[in-house]
């Protein structure tokens, strides 16, 4: 499946840009902060997403399948998940960190 759309999501301190993918999507193995969120297109045809859980991984392609909150974000109505690619780890976390610490999450406050 190919990209849906563009997303800028805002952290305590900084802004990130994603690109919003649909939940069937297959993806490769890239390092990635990621977001399942459940989005809502308006009648203008502009999108907002509720966020429902926020992570990071060396491994899209491993990490996706197998999460262990695809129960908590599915009973949350997860459609969308946007992907800031990131080979860095430590790049990573911070990003994860800062998004985190602005947004709460049903899935991740478990």
């Amino acid at each position: 499946m190919s990209k849906i759309a563009d997303a800028t999501f805002r952290g305590k301190n900084g802004s990130y840009g994603f690109d919003v993918y649909s939940i069937d999507t297959e993806f490769n193995d890239v390092g990635a902060v990621y977001i399942f969120t459940k989005r809502v297109v308006d009648s203008n045809g502009k999108g907002s997403h509720t966020f429902l859980y926020i992570g990071q991984t060396d491994s899209l392609r491993d990490r996706i399948p197998n999460h262990e909150k695809w129960d908590c974000v599915n009973r949350n109505g997860v459609n969308c998940i946007c992907i800031h690619r990131d080979d860095d780890e430590d790049s990573r976390i911070a990003k994860e960190t800062d998004l985190r610490a602005r947004n709460s999450t049903p899935c991740n406050d478990q």
